[in-house]
């Protein structure tokens, strides 16, 4: 269980970097005319990523879930892989990476990274939702797993997807480059 609470505080404390990045990029964006879409989805959005976090310690430490190597050791190799993908994708998009929907306009869509393939239009959503299933399994949460998930897709997704395609179209109506 120590393992584990050094690994979800890890997390927590990476997201946190995260969001100083995203603050610091939003700054960026705005000195620069850039226009936020969806404000309203980003308290539920940081509340559901939180309580992913505090519900794997939970599940794990008042349910007694173990530690099974033949799942944990290869979540954790997909956690360790989900983190390298949320870097790779961070780094493609550069200073328009933001955990908020922020477009600049007149500086059009990234076409590096992931982005430069056609059918990869969310790559840091594919990651989150992979990531949501392995972190809770690494030590067999598997009721987070599901819970988060399921909200991640109904509550979440199906409006932040939605909101990131408007604010990329309204970008492109104005004239940027589209990918």
């Amino acid at each position: 269980m120590i393992g584990y609470l050094a690994l979800i505080l890890a997390t927590g404390v990476e997201r946190l970097v995260e969001l100083v990045i995203s603050k610091r990029n939003a700054r960026w964006a705005f000195e620069r005319g850039g226009i936020e879409y969806g404000q309203g989805h980003f308290p539920a959005m940081v509340a559901l990523h939180t309580g992913l976090l505090v519900a794997c310690v939970a599940e794990v430490y008042f349910f007694d879930r173990p530690f099974i190597p033949w799942l944990g050791w290869p979540m954790l190799a997909v956690v360790a892989l989900c983190q390298a993908g949320r870097y790779w994708i961070i780094s493609s998009l550069g200073h328009q990476w933001n955990t908020r929907v922020i477009v600049v306009p007149g500086l059009g869509r990234v076409e590096r990274g992931p982005y430069r393939f056609s059918w990869m239009r969310h790559p840091n959503y594919i990651v989150v939702a992979i990531e949501g299933i392995a972190l809770p399994l690494v030590h067999t949460a598997w009721v987070t797993a599901i819970v988060f998930t399921a909200l991640n897709a109904v509550l979440l997704l199906a409006f932040r997807i939605p909101t990131e395609n408007r604010a990329l179209a309204a970008l492109d109506a104005r004239g940027a480059p589209a990918s």
